[in-house]
């Protein structure tokens, strides 16, 4: 009797092992990253654009803090075991927070993230991320990591370079099972915006984004057919949407404006 409740209790411990187990791996939560977010971002222009506070997270570093170092304890066998949503939002949520800890560094003392850079190495190229078991570069998250895994040219508007000319660092943490209307959202906000994407004359001006990344934008599809799909947020008639097809709307790039996406006046 005695060795018969010794093996209930031994296997009763295995299953709450391997339940706690799988939802470690299930489950990573950015709570702490989304409450950073929605007390330190500011929405303007409709929600098209956002100013962060930084200062306001410089206060909060700590958070921050326990934020990226439970970014940094998920290994990649756990990573893996993850849907590809999960993923996704993991690697976003990581890219634009080590953003942000990385414009820390120096804030205030920049006006620019192009400011942290050398000539022999840019901000982005700079190995200071320790992520899925590697010391990693933002380059090397978005290149290797999101780019070369994820058919999805919309990520273009979620990661955040801490500028101007990006799209917005979303007011909100990206989370796995809510992804797709992040994505389809944040591609709308960016395309809405008259400032960075716009018919001018007989030409449609719109993001560097899609010179730089135009080969994310043209799988399956033409970049005309990528931009027409979002006729409404470029507020495009039928008309201008043929012209656009037929290529009788010529396709210019904007200035990318590098200027720092702080807070302009903060409240208190």
């Amino acid at each position: 009797m005695k060795s018969i409740k010794i093996l209930f209790v031994n296997c009763l411990f295995l299953v709450l092992l391997l339940t706690a187990g799988f939802a470690s791996a299930a489950d990573f939560q950015h709570k702490q990253w989304d409450q950073l977010l929605k007390k330190h971002v500011v929405n303007i222009q409709q929600g098209s654009a956002t100013q962060v506070d930084y200062l306001g997270m410089q206060e909060d570093h700590s958070q921050l803090k326990q934020y990226l170092n439970a970014l940094s304890e998920v290994s990649t066998s756990t990573f893996q075991e993850w849907s590809k949503s999960q993923q996704l939002a993991f690697l976003i949520n990581a890219y634009n927070a080590w953003t942000v800890e990385l414009i820390l560094t120096e804030y205030p003392n920049l006006e620019s993230i192009k400011d942290l850079g050398s000539f022999f190495s840019s901000p982005w190229q700079q190995d200071f991320i320790p992520l899925l078991d590697k010391t990693r570069s933002l380059d090397n998250i978005e290149q290797d990591l999101i780019r070369a895994n994820f058919q999805e040219p919309r990520i273009h508007f979620a990661v955040n370079c801490a500028s101007i000319g990006c799209p917005a660092l979303r007011a909100e943490a990206y989370q796995s099972d809510q992804l797709e209307a992040q994505l389809a959202d944040a591609t709308n906000l960016f395309l809405s915006d008259s400032s960075r994407n716009r018919l001018q004359g007989d030409a449609l001006r719109i993001s560097k984004i899609f010179k730089w990344y135009q080969d994310d934008f043209e799988h399956q599809q033409t970049l005309a057919q990528f931009l027409v799909k979002h006729a409404p947020a470029l507020k495009l008639t039928e008309q201008q949407q043929q012209a656009v097809l037929s290529d009788n709307i010529e396709i210019e790039y904007l200035d990318y404006n590098w200027s720092l996406n702080k807070i302009r006046q903060r409240t208190f």
